[in-house]
């Protein structure tokens, strides 16, 4: 049930990172909503080891940290593919 619950919060976390970080990125929406899932999983994983986080659903604190996790493989992600272009 955890992974499921990354997953509807890093379609989330993927809009809001989307939101708090505008601009063109290579892929549009869709990119940026899988990057989301993505930091939200790698989010959600860290913080589990880290803190014993554990996610049984959607809340606040999974929220927070999906975000997080998003916009930090955002902007991670808008690094090397700017650096594909030059």
């Amino acid at each position: 049930m955890s992974i499921i619950a990354w997953i509807i919060l890093g379609l989330i976390a993927g809009v809001v990172a989307k939101l708090i970080l505008p601009g063109r990125d290579p892929g549009g929406i869709i990119l940026t909503i899988i990057i989301g899932i993505v930091g939200a999983l790698i989010g959600g994983f860290i913080m589990s080891r880290l803190v014993g986080l554990s996610v049984t659903g959607v809340n606040i604190p999974s929220i927070i940290v999906a975000i997080i996790g998003a916009i930090i493989l955002l902007l991670i992600y808008r690094v090397f593919a700017s650096r594909r272009r030059v």
